[in-house]
């Protein structure tokens, strides 16, 4: 049995919680409110001592050996493994204010897909950098892993990508639970790149959904979204290969088509005539991830010399005042070539 922290108890984070307590780890979940915690170890008023979080998954049932705390320290100690579910935006803070609390030896495990808006850096690097801790030490886990579906014991796998392999290894072992298959894998640059290009092209096929555009359409954005997330992945040093997997086609396809995807349903609403405030607004206040990586991955891709249209045309919607029907006639406009 190995020891886990979660740090961070929103939806993903809940269900990563879950999965690695029914794999038969021993498991803690930090939360930063104090009354998600008390919920997830059961004791909610009125709901029978069931152990619960209510707030982002709903009627799920979580595991009694489960644990939640919003002690960090608590939470961190004797952690031989932990997760990080933060924002990708308040990572750098939070990490900040643990690293103190973490193991000399602890493998860290990003679950957070995008991009540090301020340093243009992978939450890998981000990790690395703010734990003081060699790369090697640095996990990431990438998939079609939509956290309802999972925290439901539906089939689902994902990649589990580090560059030291025993660790990669380890963090296998401590997320197989029966219903959840996890894969190793060393290419972490390439697996970091397609989450968080993912959520951009998802919020182009919601845009294009919200305008009533059907699956040819959609299909199309796919397509080509997952061509230009190769390029950049290619030119910033990950595997083609990686792109054709779990980390890249697998997620790219569950994140573009269902409705618990946020940055999908974020850009459907943006297609449908919302502006980004009335979107934030009918999503309890929260941005799509894709949002906010959507200008750090165009201004990388710039850098390096690759063409990425459509996540040019989500940045002009989401931060240039621009109009979804004038992004999706750029993009049919764009000059005819060789596929």
């Amino acid at each position: 049995m190995v020891q886990v922290a979660v740090m961070g108890a929103g939806s993903w984070g809940t269900t990563v919680a879950k999965v690695c307590a029914d794999a038969g780890s021993d498991v803690t979940l930090w939360a930063r409110r104090d009354d998600i915690a008390r919920e997830i170890n059961g004791g909610k008023d009125g709901n029978g001592g069931r152990h619960t979080n209510s707030t982002y998954l709903r009627e799920v049932e979580l595991p009694q050996t489960l644990t939640a705390t919003t002690d960090p320290a608590r939470a961190l100690k004797g952690a031989e493994i932990v997760f990080l579910g933060v924002p990708s935006q308040a990572m750098r803070d939070n990490l900040a204010a643990w690293r103190d609390l973490i193991g000399p030896d602890a493998t860290l495990v990003s679950l957070t897909k995008g991009i540090e808006h301020s340093s243009r850096r992978r939450m890998s690097q981000v990790i690395a950098e703010v734990a003081d801790v060699p790369e090697e030490r640095v996990a990431v886990l990438s998939g079609p892993n939509l956290a309802y579906e999972i925290a439901r014991n539906q089939p689902a796998a994902t990649v589990v990508a580090c560059t030291d392999d025993a660790r990669a290894v380890a963090v296998q072992e401590a997320t197989a639970a029966p219903y959840f298959r996890p894969y190793t894998n060393d290419d972490v640059i390439g697996c970091e790149i397609a989450g968080a290009c993912k959520n951009v092209i998802a919020l182009a096929c919601g845009m294009g959904a919200g305008m009533g555009l059907g699956h040819n359409s959609i299909a199309t954005l796919i397509t080509r979204g997952l061509a230009e997330i190769t390029r950049l992945t290619v030119a910033m040093g990950g595997s083609e290969r990686t792109m054709a997997g779990l980390a890249g086609l697998g997620d790219l396809v569950a994140t573009c088509n269902s409705p618990l995807s946020r940055n999908r349903t974020f850009g459907e609403r943006l297609g449908r005539g919302e502006t980004l405030d009335q979107a934030r607004e009918s999503t309890r206040g929260q941005v799509a991830e894709g949002v906010i990586s959507s200008i750090s991955i165009a201004e990388i891709a710039e850098e390096a010399g690759v063409d990425m249209p459509i996540t040019d045309a989500v940045v002009d919607v989401c931060h240039r005042g621009g109009s979804v029907a004038d992004a999706v006639r750029s993009l049919l406009g764009r000059t005819r070539k060789a596929e």
